[in-house]
């Protein structure tokens, strides 16, 4: 590596070379990366959940790399240290690559290598660049393949991500709860098929969306049981290639360490590449529970419809005007609002669905749009 000037380093790879800024922590591969999908405008950068989870597990693999003496320890702890910055949320703005991107995830993995390979190389008196020292591929990549490192960092990502939105839906049931014990008394008439039925309380009513929701936070906490299984060592298609035989289990006890979940690994590392049954798990509860959700904000939206020619059940809590031409008419915009993101999580779950069916032969090289639709999805 050499310095062409104060603004820009050279670096090359298989394909050539190429001049990336002087100020950045990442290398070549993500400045090609950044060229090759100017697709979304939204990168990488913007799922913390996945950028902390990458850097979780290559501080895991670096600690297993030096346990079994593939990397030298003062490298080892570099490496590590740099890890624990970007997980604590330093760095952030040095993963550009958009989350559209082809190469199923390699992108994301090569741009994560080089900041840790940078920010260590810093850490240890050196000039970002001198891969001769620590090198992205070499020693931060070590025993590593992005089909065995991507997927752990989604599973552990969503894993995050799951956790607050189990805590949203239980204070979301509570308060329908809530509502339940407070309107437990108001006769209203109950419907089916829209037709007047037999009576029934409001609290009742409140109660049955509450019960729904209480049902679904269950789901979601099962959900992350299919997401403690990781494929550590697998490398490229799930044999290991080019990884130490100890590697598997090294890595894989040290992930488990460091999170503190129950992380195993795979039973059968071929099968795991192309298994995306723990993303397909997640993408239907979230589709169950926006279901759920959309069922309440429709009724609400018909008890309050009126207030002369509609249900005019119960009125929901005015939040804004409704028209700029109608003078007092007053919309039911929240639940208009939780409609419309039920309609995206729908489109979420489509796409995971098509993503998930594309695991042809050995690889499924779609996991950069799931993991990005769901997480977008659970937010």
């Amino acid at each position: 590596m050499s310095e062409t000037s104060n603004k820009t380093r050279l670096e090359h790879d298989c394909i050539g070379q190429m001049e990336v800024p002087a100020n950045v922590y990442w290398g070549i591969h993500t400045q090609r990366a950044i060229g090759n999908f100017p697709v979304s405008g939204i990168t990488d950068s913007q799922h913390p959940e996945l950028i902390r989870a990458y850097a979780t597990v290559k501080r895991a693999c670096a600690i297993a790399n030096e346990e079994l003496g593939l990397i030298d320890p003062a490298k080892a702890e570099a490496i590590r240290a740099a890890c624990l910055e970007i997980e604590a949320g330093k760095l952030a703005d040095q993963f550009p690559v958009d989350v559209m991107q082809g190469g199923a995830g390699t992108s994301s993995n090569m741009n994560m290598n080089e900041v840790i390979a940078n920010r260590a190389l810093e850490i240890a008196g050196r000039q970002r660049g001198d891969y001769t020292y620590i090198h992205p591929n070499d020693d931060v990549n070590k025993s590593q393949s992005t089909n065995d490192t991507y997927p752990a960092a989604c599973k552990l990502a969503l894993i995050d991500a799951i956790g607050p939105l189990a805590e949203s839906t239980k204070k979301l049931a509570k308060a329908f709860h809530d509502l339940a014990d407070k309107h437990i008394n108001d006769v209203t008439i109950g419907r089916t098929q829209l037709q007047d039925a037999v009576p029934m309380s409001l609290g009742q009513e409140f109660n049955g969306w509450g019960s729904v929701l209480g049902a679904e936070i269950g789901r979601i906490q099962e959900v992350s049981n299919l997401l403690h299984e990781v494929n550590l060592g697998a490398t490229a298609i799930g044999t290991g290639i080019c990884a130490d035989l100890r590697f598997r289990t090294t890595a894989t006890r040290h992930l488990a360490a460091i999170t503190g979940l129950p992380i195993t690994a795979a039973a059968d590392p071929v099968a795991a590449m192309t298994d995306m049954s723990g993303y397909i798990a997640t993408s239907q509860t979230v589709k169950n529970l926006a279901i759920h959700l959309k069922k309440a904000a429709d009724d609400l939206r018909l008890l309050n419809s009126g207030p002369h020619t509609g249900f005019d059940d119960l009125n929901v809590p005015a939040r804004q005007a409704g028209s700029s031409i109608m003078p007092g008419k007053v919309n039911p915009v929240i639940p208009e609002c939780v409609n419309q993101c039920c309609f995206m999580v729908f489109g979420m779950d489509t796409t995971v669905t098509w993503a998930a069916s594309e695991g042809q032969l050995q690889l499924n090289a779609f996991d950069p749009v799931i993991i990005h639709e769901l997480l977008n999805g659970i937010e």
